[in-house]
């Protein structure tokens, strides 16, 4: 029997309905952020913890920062950001861009 219930099957099949597809859309720059965070640490080798100990928090709340969780919650401040990018020797740079 074969899986067919990867994530990638999961997310195709769900982004097949408008609303979903509506929804996950309009998270697109918060994904990118995410993976941007993520690609960074591991170009420096770093792992959550090494993250943690460098801002001065736990490695739960970098696992959160870096998968979006408790975004209902609160969004990221600059100034964490910030931290994370110079824990991953990275520098932080915000612009907006013209559609």
């Amino acid at each position: 029997m074969k899986i067919r219930n990867t994530h990638d099957t999961l997310k195709r099949e769900a982004l097949l309905h408008p609303r979903v597809k509506a929804e996950y859309d309009a998270l697109a720059d918060e994904f990118s952020l995410l993976e941007e965070l993520v690609k960074a640490r591991a170009k420096d080798e770093k792992t959550q913890e090494d993250v943690a100990k460098a801002i001065g928090t736990t490695t739960l709340a970098v696992g959160r920062l870096e998968t979006g969780g408790s975004k209902q919650l609160h969004s990221p401040t600059i100034a964490t950001l910030r931290k994370y990018a110079q824990a991953v020797n990275h520098k932080l740079i915000i612009k907006l861009q013209p559609n």
